[in-house]
């Protein structure tokens, strides 16, 4: 009989115990979430100044005041207080120039979306454009944008008011529900 109580109290003592850790170890979801979430490296960098080149050439000179590299699956580089950009010939003779008051770059897309008050200006030409939003696709080498885009030049201004498609020299584009004022040759209109 000694053998049986000792062994009911064992399997009491067991049950009671098991019920108080069950009773007392309950995790938030919240926290459990947390500590499982992947966390993405993020690199800094204050005052930065870069250089592209290609064959030995300049091709780019970019200045920010402050860059964030998100290491994701998908890394991106961001410019969130502007960024600006010289663009050099290949007589290294600055071309034009780019600014933005934001700019990501997508690593793996090979695009950058710049966006609030963006201002590119052909030094050689004199041209300026100005939108709110502007696209570049490196594969396609193009600029795009579906906001509204003012074109200035010396012959006049246009306004995209549905955006525009240039190549990425902008010797080219397309405007889209285009209006403004031009400047026509006294020989007409060329073709």
């Amino acid at each position: 009989m000694l053998f049986k109580s000792s062994s009911y109290s064992l399997l009491v003592a067991a049950f009671l115990g098991s019920c108080f850790f069950i009773c007392s170890c309950e995790n938030d979801i919240n926290e459990v979430d947390e500590q499982f979430k992947k966390k993405i490296a993020v690199e800094e960098a204050l005052s930065v100044e870069s250089y592209l080149s290609q064959e030995g050439k300049v091709k780019a000179k970019l200045v920010a005041p402050y860059m964030k590299r998100y290491m994701a699956d998908s890394p991106y580089i961001e410019f969130p207080r502007s960024l600006h950009v010289d663009f050099y010939n290949d007589s290294i003779q600055l071309e034009s120039t780019l600014d933005a008051l934001y700019a990501r770059h997508m690593e793996f897309e090979r695009k950058v979306l710049l966006k609030d008050s963006v201002v590119v200006i052909n030094k050689l030409k004199g041209d300026t454009l100005r939108t709110s939003e502007l696209w570049w696709d490196q594969n396609l080498q193009e600029f795009y944008t579906d906001k509204t885009a003012y074109i200035y030049q010396k012959t006049g201004y246009s306004i995209a008011r549905k955006g525009l498609r240039a190549k990425q020299d902008f010797s080219e584009w397309w405007q889209y529900e285009a209006s403004g004022k031009r400047e026509v040759p006294a020989d007409g209109v060329p073709e």
